[in-house]
């Protein structure tokens, strides 16, 4: 899992107005700003060594609907990933 998190690393580096807020061993918090308005989402990801398996969570901090961001964000990192 480790190699597979520093591949992560490297992907959440490559995109624009990202911090890391959390890096641990198995956990990996980072921060997406939204480059029109700066909104503010927050991404997740979980190493499971024993399932050998990624949980992640992507989340808008404020509003009812980002429409779809998220998602596409997600989506463009397991692209790259």
């Amino acid at each position: 899992m480790a190699e597979a998190r520093e591949r992560l690393l490297g992907v959440i580096a490559s995109f624009p107005r990202t911090r890391l807020a959390t890096l641990l061993d198995n956990y990996i918090h980072c921060e997406f700003t939204s480059a029109l308005f700066r909104f503010v989402g927050d991404v997740e990801f979980h190493f499971d060594d024993t399932a050998k398996t990624i949980h992640l969570r992507s989340a808008s901090r404020t509003g009812y609907s980002d429409l779809g961001l998220n998602r596409r964000r997600i989506e463009h990192i397991r692209e790259k990933f």
